[in-house]
């Protein structure tokens, strides 16, 4: 059986799924960096903010809804920071 399914990780949809939408992994690496480079700097842990992302990748793999048989609408591939063709 296929299932369409969506995923949070831009690689699964590289690797061959549908669908993947969730946070930047770069942009979470960088923020991570900057927050060890503060806490090395002598900030304490406790002290600094708690950030959530703000930066969101859109990746749709149109090889897997052709081989599923679905059409992805328009509007979600002008949306979409990557078409995989």
């Amino acid at each position: 059986m296929r299932f369409p399914a969506i995923y949070d990780w831009r690689e699964y949809a590289v690797a061959g799924g549908l669908i993947s939408y969730g946070s930047s992994r770069t942009a979470n690496a960088r923020l991570s960096g900057i927050y060890v480079g503060q806490i090395l700097k002598g900030a304490k842990p406790a002290d600094l903010p708690v950030q959530q992302p703000t930066t969101f990748e859109l990746v749709v793999n149109l090889n897997t809804a052709k081989a599923l048989g679905l059409t992805i609408p328009p509007s979600i591939l002008a949306r979409a920071d990557e078409v995989i063709e």
